[in-house]
This record gives structure tokens, sequence and C-alpha cells, in this order.
């Protein structure tokens, strides 16, 4: 009996708020062709970015550790250099995802 009584009062939470979402109003066609294109174009836009990010840190990488094999003695200002310019180059693929979010995160019908 205890086990029926705390599968119900799991089940519970679970039947009260699927009401609401139960009783929300169908999308019309143009926002929801709106809200595919949205995850489209965000899904696009986070892919180049993280892309383009890889390809720039793999060159970067590249570089700098041929710079150090010709000069050892410019390895501490070149791993700086490297560094830093790791860290701006994953800040652009942060803000694009940053901008990828706030795409999926728009409401449409609030707008059309």
């Amino acid at each position: 009996m205890k086990r029926l009584y705390r599968f119900w009062f799991l089940l519970a939470p679970i039947f009260l708020a699927a009401g609401p979402a139960a009783a929300q109003e169908t999308l019309d066609p143009v926002k929801a062709r709106l809200f595919s294109l949205s995850i489209i174009v965000g899904g696009a836009i986070i892919t180049l970015a993280a892309a383009a990010g890889a390809f720039c840190q793999a060159k970067a990488i590249s570089s700098a550790c041929e710079g150090i094999s010709r000069n050892p003695a410019a390895a501490p200002h070149i791993r700086f250099l490297l560094i830093f310019g790791l860290v701006l180059i994953e800040t652009l693929v942060i803000y694009a995802l940053l901008i990828t979010i706030i795409i999926l995160m728009v409401q449409w019908g609030k707008y059309i």
C-alpha cells in the first residue's frame, strides 16, 4: 500500500504540470515556420563558429610550435601570445553561442 501512495505522490506533480501544457493554443503556420527557421539558423551559426574557431586554434598552435622550434629562446613570449590569441578565438565562439541562444529564445508570437 505504501508503494501505491509513493507512486501517486510522484505522479501527482507530473499530472498537475501537464494540464497547462495541454491547454495551450496551437501555433499558426507562419510562427511555426519562423521557429523552425530559427532552429536551423541557430544551428548553422554555432556550427560555423565552432568550425572556424577550431581551424584558427589549430593554425595558431601550429604556428606557435613552428616559431618555438626555430627560436627556443622566444618560447615564453610565443606562449603568452598563443594563449592570448586562443582566448580571443574562444571568445568569438562563445559570442556565437550567445547569439544562437538569443535567436532560439525569441518568442515569435509577440513580434509577428
